[in-house]
């Protein structure tokens, strides 16, 4: 039972993997639609709080999540 537990998890996490990355790249893409030039390695750095954000990078992930400022720094 518990090795089918794990073969689960597994193909969740690669799934999740794969998710995660399309959903970055999109964002990149998008980022770039917005005059905001980002590598998918820089949004990343951004994500994890090792690379600040740009005021231009914050207004475009603002404008192409369509939200406000104050949701995104909840």
């Amino acid at each position: 039972m518990k090795i089918q537990d794990l073969n689960i998890s597994a193909a969740s996490k690669s799934a999740l993997k794969k998710h995660r990355l399309d959903r970055q790249t999109e964002m990149v893409a998008l980022m770039q639609l917005e005059n905001v030039p980002l590598t998918r390695e820089a949004l990343v750095k951004i994500e994890r709080g090792i690379q600040h954000i740009q005021a231009s990078q914050l207004r475009a992930i603002r404008n192409v999540l369509e939200t406000t400022y104050d949701e995104l720094l909840k």
